[in-house]
């Protein structure tokens, strides 16, 4: 690199000069494809890669800009070393794959025993430290009284060892957080940590909430039950917050959670009053120790909120024989995603409460102005969508509301030498995003994946016709520039059941002046967003309570003989914790509205086609034969092989070769992602690299 050059940050890089440093070292000798230089530019991981890009965007000599070839091809080779036979790697193979925790691999086992044992580290620390201060008080009657007092210890130290969990509960749930694509998670990966978290915080908290009881009733105190003090700890502000959290906790069992959704859905807004009460219970000073998590989820909450309140263009929706719906909406052009992104959809129409969280099947590369997600009937909520859309006079406008979408900070799945993807039923719409994103590389660049293989199960020939979507329609690329193989089964069926009302409808919906493109709450920026967002919101609750308590609280305190309530400090607490995110997080928003408004006035909404041979004008339903034998190009077709009757013998497929990469990504029923997970798990499976999606735990 020139020395004359001014140094660029990292954000200041050009694609075109990224590629100009790709042939640059393209001339050494060595191969860099396209989505290498994607990985390069993103992934975290890779400590040399970042490393030595650093050092180029600050203007030094960087071993691929000036021609070291020694030194480039050593860098090459240990990143390509790194990436596939890395020891780090394999602590990201599972190792239980059966149980209650479902499949967890080494460095989720790990974590997880650390966290136990700093409950156990913290809990015997404060027996401890609480038991020394009673034996040492001068004059303390031992006996029964000490047996007593013990015991009251040991279930006050419960309670302190509750808050610890407390105070991680929220951070994964923390949707658009930083934090959860810092350390390499997703918004919904990551939930199986709240489920973890949450059963032992309650279980930990029910167990102190227990031994109070007992205490009391042991010592014939159990008015303190209904005791709520002005200063200090309020019993009964506890107790109210236990019952909300064991009215929670009882809903969240999969055989509970998984029958009456709903129930659980709507009980799970019962952490609002159990926090209030927990914050009544303990105090706003000592609720500081949870309160950086919680914090987090209050902002990250509201600006969903805020996002949620717009609503959204939807342009079409495809409607097709397996009752499954294809929703597509129009998306701004500053909108970036990953493969594999998810985003929840509200419809006003069919339940104003209700978010339901879909993959997104488009890509970025190729549907820039479109983003679109696929919908298969399985439950109430989804058949009231397919009937609306299905109902003889078709719908001119259907009002939706979104949230996110949200999705990993970076792609790794060029990385290996072989993909297999495996799907079950509906599980196969991840894999659409991937598919295209493949299918955009290879057809414009080289693609480092040397193969695909895509494994799909469903239950009837008609759903099948998903296949159908996973080229995209908005351009015209060569499926044959892509190795893609399909291998397709249909499982209740023995051959295939000719079908005379195989049709693919589409409905157009009429433009509104109300509804907008789907954006980012915060732009592209959003990283930069939250932590101004944070730090000022936090700053002004400082602010406001400095004000609260130098003008208000001790002025009270020291003019009468009473302290100031305890709970109506908490409750002001609270009340400037809640004012502070939303006067700051509501702010940035209409900040970037109204910069997003003046973007899109120079860019013209998305034109209506109107569908041929339609005799009016308002008629805006048209239906087309699509086929499995129909697809945009046939080439995928001759790809495409249908077995009936049979499921698929993953032992067969995941088989590799020695020196190769092979990546397996899983997206279906639970018994299909514990039977592939056992197999990557297994000793010989050393260059296996397994991943699960899914939002069933």
């Amino acid at each position: 690199m020139d020395s004359v050059e001014k140094r660029k940050t990292r954000n200041e890089w050009t694609d075109v000069e990224m590629d100009s440093l790709i042939v640059k070292k393209e001339k050494l000798g060595m191969d860099y494809s396209a989505p290498e230089k994607r990985e390069f530019r993103n992934e975290g991981m890779e400590i040399i890669q970042l490393a030595l890009m650093l050092l180029c965007y600050d203007g030094y000599r960087c071993p691929i800009c000036s021609g070291n070839g020694i030194i480039a091809r050593n860098f090459d080779n240990t990143v390509l070393s790194f990436a596939k036979n890395s020891y780090l790697a394999q602590w990201k193979r599972p190792i239980f794959v059966k149980g209650p925790l479902g499949i967890v691999s080494r460095t989720e086992l790990f974590f997880l025993a650390a966290f136990i044992l700093l409950l156990c580290w913290s809990f015997s620390a404060y027996v401890h430290m609480f038991f020394g201060d009673v034996t040492r008080q001068p004059g303390f009657p031992m006996g029964a009284n000490l047996w007593k007092a013990k015991m009251e210890i040991a279930g006050l130290t419960l309670g302190h060892a509750g808050n610890v969990c407390l105070a991680f509960v929220f951070f994964p749930v923390t949707r658009s957080s930083s934090l959860l694509r810092l350390l390499g998670l997703t918004s919904e990966s990551s939930i199986k940590y709240h489920i973890w978290l949450g059963h032992i915080t309650l279980a930990l908290f029910s167990a102190h909430s227990l031994y109070f009881i007992i205490f009391w009733a042991s010592t014939n105190q159990i008015s303190q039950m209904l005791e709520w003090a002005e200063t200090g700890i309020s019993n009964l502000a506890g107790e109210i917050a236990m019952v909300f959290g064991l009215a929670m906790w009882a809903t969240t069992f999969p055989c509970i959670r998984r029958k009456f959704f709903e129930l659980f859905f709507y009980t799970h807004y019962l952490y609002i009053p159990l926090m209030v009460f927990y914050v009544f219970h303990v105090g706003f000073s000592y609720f500081c120790i949870t309160l950086p998590g919680f914090y987090l989820f209050l902002v990250d909450r509201y600006l969903r909120f805020l996002q949620s309140q717009r609503k959204v263009r939807l342009v079409s929706a495809r409607i097709l024989p397996c009752k499954a719906v294809e929703l597509n909406f129009s998306k701004c052009l500053g909108l970036r995603y990953n493969p594999t992104s998810i985003m929840f959809i509200n419809l006003p129409g069919i339940s104003k409460l209700q978010w339901h969280p879909f993959t997104v099947t488009s890509n970025n590369n190729t549907d820039p102005d479109r983003l679109s997600v696929l919908i298969k009937c399985e439950g109430s909520w989804t058949e009231s969508l397919y009937q609306k859309l299905s109902q003889p006079i078709p719908l001119e406008r259907l009002e939706v509301s979104v949230e996110g979408p949200y999705g990993p900070a970076s792609i790794h799945f060029f990385r290996h030498d072989t993909l297999v993807m495996i799907s079950g039923g509906s599980g196969i719409t991840p894999f659409f995003s991937i598919i295209r994103e493949l299918l955009f590389y290879a057809s414009t660049r080289s693609c480092k994946t040397k193969q695909v293989l895509l494994i799909t199960s469903f239950k009837k020939s008609v759903d099948l016709t998903m296949l159908d979507l996973l080229l995209p329609v908005s351009a015209n690329y060569d499926i044959t520039q892509l190795p893609l193989r399909i291998e397709a089964y249909v499982t209740r069926e023995k051959e295939p059941i000719p079908d005379d009302q195989k049709l693919c409808q589409t409905v157009w919906f009429l433009p509104s002046a109300t509804d907008a493109p789907v954006s980012a709450s915060l732009g592209s920026n959003t990283w930069l967003w939250h932590g101004a967002i944070i730090s000022s919101s936090f700053f002004t609750f400082l602010l406001f309570f400095g004000i609260l308590a130098r003008y208000y609280v001790y002025p009270v305190d020291n003019s009468t003989s009473m302290r100031f309530s305890y709970t109506e400090r908490n409750a002001l607490s609270m009340f400037f914790v809640c004012l502070s995110i939303a006067m700051t997080a509501t702010t940035a928003f209409i900040w970037h509205e109204k910069q997003n408004a003046k973007k899109m006035m120079q860019i013209h909404s998305l034109d209506r086609p109107k569908p041929k041979g339609i005799p009016r004008p308002g008629q805006w339903l048209y239906n087309s034969k699509r086929d499995l034998e129909s697809f945009p190009h046939q080439s995928l077709f001759q790809n495409t092989t249908v077995h009936y009757g049979e499921r698929p013998d993953f032992k067969k497929y995941l088989r590799v070769r020695e020196g190769s990469s092979m990546g397996v990504l899983v997206s279906g029923p639970t018994m299909m992602r514990q039977q592939v997970a056992a197999i990557c798990s297994s000793s010989e499976a050393d260059n296996l690299h397994f991943e699960s999606m899914s939002f069933s735990f």
